[in-house]
């Protein structure tokens, strides 16, 4: 999902588009396999019985538990992404409510990365972008490749930070 074109500035290409890395979604799909395979025991356990209602308890319950266990957060995970262009860092999410955190490249500090043992492991760590604001830096969790997505946001602040007339020039 990228950045929609009527969101974008004149002049601006889209570098890189992410969103957080597929282990977000590993809880999710532990939820599904158990509660299926729960409720498709006690499916089979209550089929039994002579109506039919302690089945449909059954299926119900089954559907709320993985609506809410793990269609929404994938449904989470669908849309919440990072978008970098080659003027800012657009962070958007939301499913019914769309929100989001624009930085343009030309206010960057600062950019970081971390990595616990986990996210060396998966190829994945968070990225700390700190900006000339009174907010705090934007943490973008879990990316994927980090270490090239890093260098693509250095890279495009250091093109912007010399590319911009200091006030010396003036």
């Amino acid at each position: 999902m990228s950045l929609p074109r009527k969101l974008m500035i004149d002049g601006e290409q889209t570098v890189a588009n992410t969103r957080t890395h597929l282990k977000v979604l590993t809880i999710p799909f532990l939820i599904l396999l158990v509660v299926a395979g729960a409720g498709g025991f006690l499916i089979h356990q209550v089929s039994d019985s002579g109506s039919g209602i302690p089945r449909w308890i059954v299926i119900a319950g089954m559907a709320i538990l993985i609506l809410w266990g793990s269609v929404l957060p994938f449904l989470k995970w669908l849309t919440w992404t990072y978008t970098l262009t080659n003027k800012r860092i657009v962070e958007q999410k939301g499913l019914l409510t769309r929100s989001g955190r624009v930085i343009p490249l030309n206010r960057i500090n600062d950019v970081a990365f971390e990595k616990n043992l986990n996210d060396r492991i998966l190829g994945c760590g968070t990225l700390i972008i700190h900006d000339a604001s009174e907010q705090a830096g934007l943490q973008l969790r879990d990316i994927p490749h980090i270490e090239a997505f890093h260098r693509t946001v250095s890279n495009l602040v250091f093109e912007k930070h010399d590319n911009t007339p200091s006030d010396e020039s003036i």
